[in-house]
């Protein structure tokens, strides 16, 4: 009896541990399909994108434009990339990653921007924008399935 005991309270104590440790992989594993997005967006020519995202990627630009499917997102990206956001770079201020199911998360990032003009004649400097992405897991590999960017306000960044 005692040692029954002994192993049910050894699987209380030890299982929390086992379960954060997977979340602990789990969010890392987001985190660099995150990174991999900022790695082709800081180079503009998202030559890795079939790495991280799935066929029907959905990106949604800061003006509200919905762009579906990898092939689509791409050339929108490519072709801003080549023009007045060439040479841009964004790198993470701010990460938060929470799981809405087991194979679907949600990241909400604050990039800090490189200066860039838009429209001709205004410049953009230390500008934030608040990203967000819905990644899933599909066949054990976490993949962006959509993406959607606000340039932040001057408002306090909220918790994250």
């Amino acid at each position: 009896m005692l040692n029954r005991i002994l192993r049910v309270c050894a699987f209380f104590y030890l299982f929390p541990m086992f379960i954060h440790g997977q979340n602990i992989d789990e969010t890392e594993n987001v985190k660099q399909v995150i990174l991999a997005f900022q790695e082709d967006f800081n180079n503009g020519l998202f030559l890795n994108a079939h790495t991280y995202t799935t066929n029907d990627w959905v990106h949604i630009n800061p003006i509200g434009v919905i762009t579906n499917s990898r092939e689509e997102v791409l050339k929108d990206v490519r072709s801003v990339h080549q023009s007045f956001l060439k040479d841009v770079t964004m790198k993470i201020e701010k990460i938060n990653i929470r799981f809405i199911a087991p194979t679907v998360a949600v990241a909400e990032v604050i990039h800090i921007m490189s200066p860039y003009e838009l429209p001709e004649g205004v410049l953009h400097q230390n500008e934030k924008q608040t990203k967000s992405y819905i990644v899933v897991k599909v066949y054990e590999k976490w993949l962006l399935t959509l993406d959607h960017n606000t340039i932040q306000s001057n408002q306090p960044s909220g918790n994250y």
